[in-house]
């Protein structure tokens, strides 16, 4: 009997003191995340729709977890006023013109505040603030963009296929113009036509340049662009002079 009691004691002063270890460790990581062992001080910042934002979730600045939320509570109709926790070690770097925005770790992850860095000139933060705020962009809103998107390839790919069918088919006017025979060597006349045209007009202008009531017209053009030559081959001389001298 006696050692019967003597093992049920030992049992419980295992268990006693294993529960004991679980709740302080427990105290130790719920302290740690609510920054209860370091010193803090308090941000507010006010959104319209919070998104989902809880009590707890990480604050991050400079993609650094700094804190968390404190406490969240409805003003009014319109506004939601957020209390933060920002360690005091990072005080330093939170300027009075930082901005308050909801993001989450991920696509589908945790909401979290991001604090963004504020200009260089402006004052650090005071103890309760109120910081700007930028609103979150909702999830359905961007579902929404993405079904729109997707409808829109949906249709710019039937039409696309149409197309192909028709060309394929030598149906349409590209259809035709790329299938029909008579289409392409007339296209090919139209081209050889325009290469004599330009061939005929090449020979009428050195014509012209022959014709002595228009060779005064065509020297002067000539001498014109020579002395346009001969300033820019100047002027670049005279640059690298300069440039050398200096």
């Amino acid at each position: 009997m006696d050692t019967y009691t003597q093992k049920f004691k030992v049992r419980l002063g295992l268990f006693v003191t294993g529960g004991l270890v679980l709740f302080l460790l427990a105290i130790f990581i719920i302290g740690k995340q609510k920054n209860l062992f370091n010193p803090v001080f308090r941000l507010n910042a006010t959104f319209f729709n919070v998104s989902g934002l809880q009590v707890g979730n990480n604050i991050r600045f400079s993609g650094i977890n700094v804190g968390t939320v404190n406490d969240i509570s409805i003003i009014n109709d319109s506004t939601v006023m957020v209390e933060m926790l920002i360690k005091k070690n990072v005080k330093e770097f939170i300027k009075s013109d930082c901005i308050v925005a909801i993001g989450s770790e991920g696509l589908i992850g945790d909401r979290l505040l991001i604090i963004t860095q504020g200009s260089s000139d402006a004052p650090l933060a005071e103890e309760g603030q109120q910081l700007l705020s930028a609103e979150p962009v909702e999830m359905d809103a961007i579902m929404l963009s993405l079904k729109v998107t997707v409808n829109n390839a949906v249709i710019i790919t039937d039409q696309l296929a149409e197309i192909m069918i028709k060309v394929n088919s030598g149906t349409g006017t590209l259809g035709r113009l790329l299938r029909d025979s008579a289409i392409a060597r007339n296209l090919n006349q139209t081209m050889e036509n325009l290469k004599r045209s330009s061939k005929g007009l090449d020979e009428n202008m050195n014509a012209a340049k022959d014709n002595f009531l228009l060779r005064g017209y065509f020297n002067k053009k000539q001498r014109a662009a020579d002395r346009a030559k001969a300033d820019s081959a100047k002027k670049k001389l005279e640059d690298q002079k300069i440039k050398k001298n200096k």
